[in-house]
């Protein structure tokens, strides 16, 4: 069927999608479940790194800075890149197979992670999570919405975003009481001489394999069923994925542009000489060094390379990978490249949420190493205070802020953008009161409010990009949603707070509310959001169609 064909098809089914009130399947929540497993268990690998922050310092010699980076850039850059090509698969192949290999591989490297020796080793293992853990999102939202009708979907996002913060909060707690435990019994060292913080990464690694026996039980559903647009599998699932994969690897990337042509491959080049002159620049100005990632290359390469820090190394990487991979989109799919990058409506939304994830990873991931330097507690006592209250207050705002934003929906095409809104701007007299108090419990009770407000947005900010483009571009959608929140929120935010700690006599608290500067971007972003969102998500098929017959003519 051409392309063509499938977006007319398409049109017409649309107006019966999501009719009448039919109730939701046991099934599907019971599979919601499993997938809200997956999620918390993707985070507890994710945000153990938060309470195990101040003794992985301590012995290997690091600074605020890098450990920005480790949590932040070192895992959301590949996490995003690889999010691209497994978004890809996930609009093509089993998407449970694929959540099923993603949480192996994941599990095995935090597993690792508590065997590395130094900073390198350490680095490379967090790039191994980031991998594994592109699996999850792409398939898991695009499971959500063949499990759940439109007028639930947000609720069935927020509630498998809910995994975010227990996960989050879980982490804490397991890692502060295996930490304790670990170097109470093995003061100088336990078995293969491992320190506390390395036997944490192997507990909460080992069980993300028995999971994923699990996971590979579910049904597949039929993708597009619920809507009235049911797709045929791919005969060729992997084609798609090969090709967005030599898409955003560097050196690949030439080829793909050559292929479109001389003036293609003169713009992809510029594109990656720009972004590392932007590299250097900001190496040479932030005065952040280089790393041993640029150090391995010089001794592999056996030259001198230009002064870059791994930070903006890895950025430059990334952010140059991603507009090779949005450039040959344009070629190879252009109805999806309209939907997406070339919706104002959808890039203002993705964008928008990526500054309330920029301020919120920031705050999640320094409070218990900021909580611990400044109250002096045990670990024990801030993994459960902090990491109960942040999963209490995490979950309670996700699942809140989706049923506003369904609510919402209901009266104004926008309702869920003024949700994502509300998330920017309601926790920001309580996070600058957090970090500035003296007091142990109000620091406590203050991170529950803050993350619960923040959290409102995701739910809402998940769903809205899901209604701007088709059943068939989910996945892709998700990939590109997630580039939002991870090369703006993840790969900026806890570096930006790090970095301004360690120039700051590590003061985390200068660190973290420092992040606040975004606040007037994701302001007007989501404000122009809310004015384009309606007349976008109201033309989705037309839109789609009139791409169709443009590249078809071309």
């Amino acid at each position: 069927m051409s392309d063509k064909t499938a977006e007319q098809a398409e049109s017409k089914a649309q107006g019966s999608a999501d009719a009448g009130d039919a109730p939701v399947p046991t099934y599907s929540w019971y599979a919601l479940s499993v997938l809200v497993l997956v999620y918390v268990l993707n985070f507890i690998d994710r945000q153990i790194l938060s309470i195990l922050a101040n003794d992985i310092k301590a012995d290997l010699g690091v600074d605020d800075a890098y450990l920005g980076f480790l949590y932040g850039t070192a895992f959301a850059i590949f996490y995003a890149l690889f999010g691209i090509p497994l978004g890809k698969l996930a609009d093509s192949w089993k998407r449970i197979r694929l959540m099923t290999l993603g949480l192996s591989l994941w599990s095995a490297m935090t597993a690792l992670s508590g065997l590395a020796r130094d900073a390198g080793q350490l680095t490379i293992a967090r790039i191994g999570v980031g991998v594994g853990e592109a699996t999850a999102s792409p398939s898991a939202y695009s499971l959500i919405s063949d499990w759940f009708p439109a007028r639930l979907r947000a609720t069935a996002l927020a509630i498998y975003s809910s995994g975010l913060y227990i996960g989050g909060g879980i982490s804490l707690a397991i890692g502060g009481l295996v930490v304790d435990r670990w170097n109470t019994a093995f003061p100088e060292g336990g078995p293969l001489n491992l320190a506390g913080w390395q036997a944490a990464f192997i507990a909460v690694g080992i069980p993300g394999l028995l999971l994923a026996a699990w996971v590979m039980t579910l049904r597949e559903p039929v993708r597009g069923a619920i809507d009235g647009l049911p797709t045929a599998e791919d005969p060729a699932p992997f084609k798609g994925f090969v090709g967005e994969l030599t898409t955003v690897i560097p050196g690949f990337t030439f080829f793909g542009a050559a292929s479109r042509g001389a003036m293609a491959l003169a713009i992809n080049i510029g594109g990656l000489v720009f972004a590392f002159l932007i590299a250097c620049a900001l190496t040479l100005v932030l005065g952040t060094g280089q790393g041993f990632i640029m150090e391995a290359l010089e001794g592999a390469t056996g030259s001198a390379l230009p002064l870059i820090s791994d930070q903006w190394f890895l950025l430059a990487f990334g952010y140059y990978a991603v507009f090779s991979w949005a450039s040959a989109l344009r070629v190879r799919d252009y109805p999806t490249f309209v939907l997406t990058w070339g919706s104002p409506a959808f890039l203002c939304t993705i964008l928008g949420y990526g500054t309330v994830a920029f301020m919120a990873y920031a705050a999640s991931y320094w409070g218990a190493p900021y909580a611990e330097r400044v109250f002096e507690v045990s670990k024990v006592s801030l993994g459960f205070w902090l990491g109960g209250g942040g999963a209490a207050g995490g979950f309670l705002g996700v699942i809140l802020g989706g049923r506003m934003a369904d609510a919402l929906m209901n009266r104004t095409s926008s309702g869920r953008v003024w949700v994502v809104l509300f998330g920017l701007l309601s926790p920001i007299p309580f996070a600058i009161v957090q970090y500035t108090t003296d007091s142990y419990w109000l620091f406590i009770v203050l991170n529950v409010v803050v993350g619960g407000l923040a959290a409102s947005a995701l739910g809402a900010a998940a769903a809205a990009s899901q209604a701007l483009v088709l059943p068939r571009m989910r996945g892709t959608a998700t990939a590109t949603f997630f580039l939002a929140t991870t090369l703006v929120g993840l790969a900026l935010g806890p570096f930006t707070a790090g970095y301004v700690s360690t120039q700051n006599s590590d003061d985390l608290s200068v660190g973290v509310l420092s992040t606040l500067w975004i606040v007037p971007i994701g302001l007007t972003l989501l404000i122009a959001a809310i004015r384009l969102t309606g007349k976008a998500s109201g033309s989705v098929v037309e839109r789609a169609k009139a791409a169709g017959e443009k590249f078809e003519d071309e």
